[in-house]
Parts: structure tokens; sequence; C-alpha cells
């Protein structure tokens, strides 16, 4: 009986993960909003109850994509924060955390498709607002963890989560450019400059953040 639970678990788990992968593909190809759950099972080989014994609606099956994506972000970004240690150096953080984010097109267009979709339904965008302040939250928490020393985080951000806000408005910034001329080397460098600038004071005096409000 167990065994048999087990499969039946694996089973599920594999046929999430083969319509999120063939969800992706689809609306990275024709647009979000031009993508029907028929077309989504058809691409990933299921019928339309597999599809319902796993998501509720379309704006789930996002949803879940986009856990997938706000999740692996905010571990490259803790990731990339958390090789300093209690300490955070600032630069090679930031040098870190712009090689390895990820700055992917199709994401790019799924994702934007989807904003304008949640743009036009309240209920959306809140539970939108709530998946992308994980992220915030993820980039605020390492900042909070940094150790009381004699620098501090430029004055003009306010709080450590006026920073984290000011770090995904840069991102956001930089990947709406990168949509238009799709140029991921400028869009890392320019990422790059705009977190330097934002984190630090630009003298090379606060190289590091260590100190929370």
């Amino acid at each position: 009986m167990e065994r048999t639970a087990a499969r039946v678990t694996r089973r599920r788990v594999r046929t999430r993960a083969n319509l999120l992968d063939a969800a992706f593909e689809v609306f990275a190809a024709k647009g979000f909003g031009r993508v029907s759950i028929e077309e989504v099972c058809e691409a990933a080989g299921y019928s339309r109850g597999a599809f319902y014994s796993n998501f509720a609606s379309q704006d789930e099956l996002f949803f879940a994509l986009y856990r997938q994506r706000a999740d692996l972000i905010a571990e490259q970004v803790s990731g990339a924060l958390a090789q300093d240690g209690p300490d955070l150096d600032v630069p090679a953080a930031v040098d870190r955390v712009t090689e390895v984010l990820l700055l992917d097109l199709d994401w790019l267009l799924v994702k934007t498709d989807f904003l304008v979709h949640a743009a036009r339904d309240p209920a959306v965008a809140q539970s939108l607002l709530e998946h992308r302040a994980r992220l915030r939250g993820a980039i605020a928490e390492r900042l909070a963890r940094a150790v009381p020393s004699h620098t501090e985080l430029p004055a003009v951000l306010g709080d450590i989560d006026s920073a984290a806000h000011a770090v995904v408005a840069a991102y956001d910034g930089v990947t709406t450019q990168l949509l238009l001329d799709k140029d991921v080397e400028h869009a890392r460098a320019w990422l790059k400059q705009l977190l330097t600038a934002l984190l630090t004071d630009g003298s090379g005096k606060h190289d590091r953040v260590v100190r929370t409000p």
C-alpha cells in the first residue's frame, strides 16, 4: 500500500513538473494571454483532468512558475551575499550577484505578459505583489543580518527594506531594457553599476553594509 502511494506521489510530482515545463515553453512562444489550457495539456501530453488535478487555473499555474523563478533568484542572491559571512562586502557581493543572477529572456517575456494581465485584475495583482515580496524579503534578511560596525547603507535609502526595494527596482528596470535590446552581457554590466551605486556612497569608504537601522 505504501509503495503504491509512493508511486502515485512520484507520478503526480512528475506530471506537475511536466505541465510547468510545457506551460513555460508555450507561454514564452505565444504569450500568456494567448494560450489555452488545452494547448498546455497538448504540449505536455496530458488531459485536462491531469491539469485540473494539479492547478485550479492558468493563474495558479503561472504562480507556480513564478515561485520557481523567484525562489531561484532568491537563492542566487542570498547565496552570493552569504559568502562574506557576517560582514557584507558590497562591491564583491554585487559582482557575485550579477554574475549568477537569472537573466532569461523567455522568462522575462512570460513575466511581463502576466504583469499586464495582473494589472487588470486586482485579486491577481495582490497575489503577484505577495509573491514579489518574497524576493525582497530574502534580500532584506541578508542585509539585516550584517554585524553592527562602523559603516552603514547610504542614508538616501532610508532603511533595509527600502534598500531591498531599490535592488529589485534596479533588476526590474534592467530586465525591461533587456526585453528590447536582448543584450544579456550589457544588462549584467548595467545592473552591476546600478547596484554598486545604490548600495555604496560611491567613494569606496562605505564598502560594507553592516548596520541595521
